[in-house]
């Protein structure tokens, strides 16, 4: 049985794959986000560490990078980081004083509040071309293919998991 005829190579068929098209947006979104909040010198990384040590006092670094979904080794530096700026604090644990449990800081905590206007802005600015129903079909289709796609990541989202152990829901 003849093979069917490969596909010509161009970049046309780059432009089009959805690998690419994600991976720009990624780019545009970063972009963007840092236009919006640069007078914070803050990171989208850096920001949703944050929103998560504030919506739960005394996290681990384990559990905030499954709360994140953030590579635990890459996030050693984004803690250190938002450490070093006196936005965070690490405590020892009372149970296991080699792990450290994160907090925010009084400034850590203003940031966060004045923060919130610029990435909205930005957030708005990412959608701002399309028409709002567009907007709204689109979000909830990346809501669905990043919920199923979930599995495939090499850091899943494990939000739930991670608060079990605090004993919190979030």
């Amino acid at each position: 049985m003849p093979s069917k005829p490969a596909a010509p190579i161009t970049m046309d068929a780059v432009y089009a794959a959805p690998g690419y098209l994600f991976r720009r947006m990624q780019q545009i979104a970063v972009s963007i986000f840092m236009e919006e909040c640069k007078a914070f010198d803050l990171t989208p990384v850096q920001y949703a560490a944050l929103v998560a040590i504030h919506t739960h006092p005394g996290i681990d670094a384990t559990r905030l990078s499954a709360v994140i979904a953030f590579d635990r080794s890459t996030l050693g530096s984004v803690i250190e980081r938002l450490q070093a700026k006196g936005y965070i604090e690490r405590k020892p644990a009372p149970e296991d004083r080699r792990i450290k449990l994160l907090h925010l800081t009084k400034s850590g905590g203003a940031i966060l509040r004045d923060i919130i206007p610029a990435v909205e802005r930005a957030q708005a600015r990412m959608l701002e071309p399309l028409k709002p129903a567009d907007r709204k079909a689109l979000m909830g289709l990346l809501v669905q293919l990043v919920d199923l796609n979930n599995e495939a990541s090499r850091v899943p989202l494990r939000a739930e998991d991670a608060l079990e152990h605090l004993g919190k829901s979030g």
